[in-house]
């Protein structure tokens, strides 16, 4: 069992200090890996709360299928991809679009930690939403092949075809900026 796992018992079990673990250890991957989804940090932070709410209220029965991280995102994508198609029917224009890009930068900053990997997690922007999702979720949160497939809905062949065609679009996009990335 992995901590995540451990203190989410816990907090199910009574401990509210195991939520504000859980809150530390995963909101800033979170909060990025939605970003990679809705291309708006203010909105994916926004719905990085919606996640911790929804384990908060609802309480979701965690099975143990697969690692307690694997789960949480698989939450995360299903409650971004919600808001979404409920963007997409209403026709919303988030005003947080035109809004203090500096917070985007500071996550990056502080969570990547190391210039490449923020040209390169900017350079995801850029590419196809899937084709960054599948990267962000192998490269920066390290899950397998087969975590990510459950993430994403897709089986394990549609994830390594995705996977190779997101690192060329992803070495495309790097190539063009005239920087190349040596662990790709």
């Amino acid at each position: 069992m992995d901590n995540g796992a451990s203190s989410y018992r816990r907090f199910l079990d009574g401990d509210d200090a195991a939520l504000n673990e859980l809150i530390r250890s995963y909101s800033d991957g979170l909060t990025l890996y939605i970003n990679s989804i809705t291309r708006n940090i203010c909105i994916a932070e926004e719905l990085t709360e919606e996640v911790f709410v929804e384990l908060c209220v609802k309480r979701p029965r965690f099975s143990g299928k697969s690692t307690f991280k694997t789960w949480l995102f698989a939450i995360a994508r299903h409650t971004a991809i919600d808001w979404l198609r409920k963007a997409e029917k209403n026709r919303l224009v988030p005003i947080d679009d035109y809004y203090n890009m500096a917070d985007k930068e500071d996550i990056e900053r502080e969570y990547l930690k190391t210039e490449q990997k923020a040209q390169l997690h900017k350079a995801l922007d850029r590419i196809n939403p899937d084709h960054a999702q599948v990267l962000y979720l192998v490269y920066f949160e390290n899950f397998s092949n087969s975590e990510t497939a459950d993430i994403m809905k897709k089986s394990n062949r549609q994830i390594e075809n995705l996977l190779y065609r997101a690192k060329q679009s992803l070495k495309e996009e790097l190539r063009r900026e005239g920087f190349v990335y040596e662990e790709l």
